[in-house]
């Protein structure tokens, strides 16, 4: 009888299918890697393909820092029509014609987008309202209100733009984007607003997701590859890549790994989460500046 090889602690930089919730995802992983301990940091609606990060084993203690990353996206908009979920899966609520909005208009609806927003999520969202997730809400028939909270638009930019026919006859006009934004931003809320600000209603049409903080789609694998091969980002090149790398010596590694709270050079205040390394190279915790002292988030070794 063979014994079973131990799953690897890491990251998995997953290229998600269109057509599955990042649940089905996590479920596929467990089966892949032999292991009920999967996370993912940040989800991705159905529609959506690209970049999603899994946690495996001890690294799933990392993805509740990872999720706060700013995230990278390319998308289509498309002018004319309105929908239940602000995105190709709802049904149409209202058509207009947009073969008369400008180029200009566009771009003038973008910057008022772009920077620090304040955004109201999609009403078929999972955000928690009253304790009740909206989109149940929303299925219900309820009327209800979400309420507004500040995202950062870092870029919002064009690549391109398409006049198309709609299925029911509507003129409409398809926009490619590209947009890096924070945490929490809807990009089919994007979409919904500036089809509101340019009075012929808007939807998101295509979502592709590029990069979560620093991982980014070439590292990226469909589940079929890692069916084929379980490519894992071990766990201390992932944190390395994701946070600011502080170096200890000996002493200082054994005092922290004893709950030792460090002095913590000044650089790193303010810093948010850190990663300790030890002389050897080993990833040991994930800490943070608090009073000059670095108080611990997560231990890893």
């Amino acid at each position: 009888m063979t014994e079973k090889t131990p799953t690897p602690d890491g990251l998995v930089i997953v290229d998600k299918p269109s057509g599955f919730t990042s649940h089905d995802v996590v479920a596929k992983m467990r089966g892949i890697a032999r292991t009920r301990r999967v996370g993912h940091a940040g989800t991705l609606d159905p529609m959506a393909t690209g970049v999603l990060v899994l946690g495996v084993e001890k690294a799933t203690k990392l993805l509740g820092h990872l999720a706060l990353t700013e995230k990278e996206y390319l998308g289509t908009i498309r002018l004319g029509q309105s929908t239940l979920t602000d995105d190709a899966e709802g049904e149409i609520t209202g058509s207009t014609d947009a073969s008369k909005v400008t180029r200009d208009a566009v771009d003038a609806g973008i910057a008022k987008l772009s920077g620090q927003i304040m955004q109201v999520p999609s009403k078929v969202s999972a955000i928690k309202i009253k304790g009740v997730r909206s989109y149940k809400r929303a299925r219900d028939g309820e009327d209800f209100e979400i309420p507004a909270r500040p995202v950062t638009i870092s870029s919002f930019a064009v690549y391109d733009v398409r006049d198309a026919v709609a299925e029911d006859g509507t003129p409409v006009l398809d926009l490619v984007v590209s947009v890096v934004c924070s945490s929490g931003t809807y990009i089919r809320a994007l979409a919904r607003d500036l089809g509101e600000d340019l009075g012929v209603g808007g939807h998101l049409t295509a979502l592709r997701r590029t990069r979560v903080g620093p991982y980014k789609l070439d590292a990226a694998r469909t589940l079929e590859q890692l069916q084929e091969e379980l490519t894992v980002m071990p766990i201390a090149e992932a944190a390395e890549a994701a946070f600011p790398r502080w170096s200890v010596d000996s002493r200082r590694a054994k005092l922290l790994l004893n709950g030792v709270r460090l002095d913590i050079p000044e650089e790193y205040t303010g810093a948010g989460a850190v990663g300790v390394f030890d002389p050897e190279g080993r990833f040991l915790a994930l800490v943070e500046e608090q009073k000059g002292k670095a108080k611990s988030l997560a231990v890893f070794a």
